[in-house]
């Protein structure tokens, strides 16, 4: 436990604020790069289609009146810590909605750290044993995890369920079919998921 809570301070000390992480993929796109260690031209162009969702998003995504109301109950402080990449679509398309969501309440600290750069705080929070993102910590005043949740909302992770149990694995067309399904649901299950993550 204790060693727990070292990796989280550590990785705490490098977290970037919401406005910070997306100044760093535009710069790096400005040079031709996606966050981490591997360059590649997919990375780069998954980089650069996430930076324009993510502006969309940013713009576009409204909370329901229930998220409102439920996030204004946290009264005691958090940190929500995400950790993410550029490349991920999953992060395109969820940590605008969460950003909104923890806006709403000066309690919620937001912060994002690169998963490739903080492996050891992500190999404690395994998916299946794989190291998917994004992957949102929250955390109370004394740097304790009270929840987590991701890499996709529930809806989401059923459909990756069921089309796994059919076709073995995920392909280009199943990647195509969830970013429907973000687009039609405009990050509503994804604000479901986080305010029964308060409960």
């Amino acid at each position: 436990m204790l060693m727990m809570k070292k990796i989280i301070e550590e990785s705490l000390e490098r977290a970037l604020s919401y406005t910070e992480y997306r100044n760093l993929v535009s710069d790096l796109l400005t040079q031709g790069k996606s966050t981490g260690p591997n360059q590649s031209d997919d990375l780069l162009n998954y980089s650069k289609l996430n930076d324009k969702r993510m502006k969309r998003l940013d713009k576009t995504i409204q909370l329901t009146k229930e998220t409102i109301a439920k996030i204004k109950d946290v009264k005691e402080p958090q940190t929500w810590l995400v950790l993410t990449e550029g490349w991920c679509g999953d992060a395109a398309q969820n940590i605008p909605v969460i950003h909104k969501i923890a806006a709403e309440n000066p309690n919620i600290n937001f912060k994002l750290v690169l998963r490739d750069e903080n492996l050891e705080l992500m190999d404690e929070f395994l998916t299946n044993g794989g190291r998917s993102i994004p992957k949102l910590i929250a955390l109370n005043k004394e740097n304790e995890v009270i929840n987590t949740w991701g890499p996709r909302p529930t809806m989401a992770t059923q459909m990756v369920a069921d089309y796994k149990a059919r076709k073995g694995s995920l392909d280009a067309e199943f990647k195509e079919d969830l970013q429907v399904w973000y687009n039609k649901n405009k990050g509503e299950n994804t604000q479901e998921d986080i305010v029964s993550m308060l409960k």
